[in-house]
């Protein structure tokens, strides 16, 4: 079964072709807010133009844009070519591509660059295959006091190892090539999850305030 996966959840854009489960095509460049330029050339550019038995789209959490922008595309290509689609999280994937080169007994923290000062974080068990807490998104002046798993992986490691002034920092982004690693998790729907409450208010929201 050929797969196509899109992600373009963090500053990377990542697209890849999977024949089950392993990579025959991909794409992965830190492209930081051009993902709408270039997704769809980069799709385009993969044998077949990109055409699979499925697709794969990262729902988030990261950016909020980037998020929206691969899940348009997936749903799009999805409808126009009759496929099925499958969603999965950007920590989920961090966390399988962490357990590669993570040692000892150490449950895996992922943490992905947010707004407002904050970030995503989510703690898995060490073959980062299961996750052990739910997504939440917090500032890193207060994660800095609350997370106190050493080694830290994903795009925000290193602003927290920073703030709190120990640990270690693995910088790493979801690369689309590596959905096998997480191609037997239950798949997601489709649909973003943004990690943190909508920053936008209604008039009567704003009144209360």
């Amino acid at each position: 079964m050929r797969l196509l996966v899109i992600d373009t959840a963090t500053q990377a854009l990542s697209v890849a072709l999977l024949e089950d489960g392993v990579p025959v095509a991909r794409f992965h460049e830190i492209v930081g807010r051009g993902h709408a330029e270039a997704l769809l050339p980069a799709i385009a550019a993969l044998p077949d133009g990109g055409r699979a038995d499925a697709i794969a789209v990262n729902v988030g959490p990261g950016s909020f844009t980037g998020v929206r922008i691969g899940i348009a595309a997936a749903r799009a290509l999805a409808l126009a070519w009759g496929l099925p689609l499958r969603g999965y999280s950007a920590p989920s994937l961090i966390a399988a591509q962490a357990a590669q080169i993570h040692a000892g007994n150490e449950p895996i923290a992922v943490t992905i660059t947010g707004g407002h000062g904050e970030l995503f974080w989510q703690c898995f068990t060490p073959d980062g295959l299961k996750a052990t807490t739910p997504i939440a998104s917090t500032a890193i002046a207060s994660l800095a006091t609350e997370l106190e798993i050493a080694t830290l992986y994903g795009t925000g490691a290193e602003a927290l190892v920073t703030a709190r002034g120990h640990g270690a920092a693995a910088n790493l982004y979801p690369d689309a090539a590596d959905y096998g690693l997480i191609a037997a998790l239950p798949a997601l729907p489709a649909t973003p999850i943004y990690g943190r409450g909508a920053d936008a208010q209604t008039m009567a929201e704003r009144a209360a305030s």
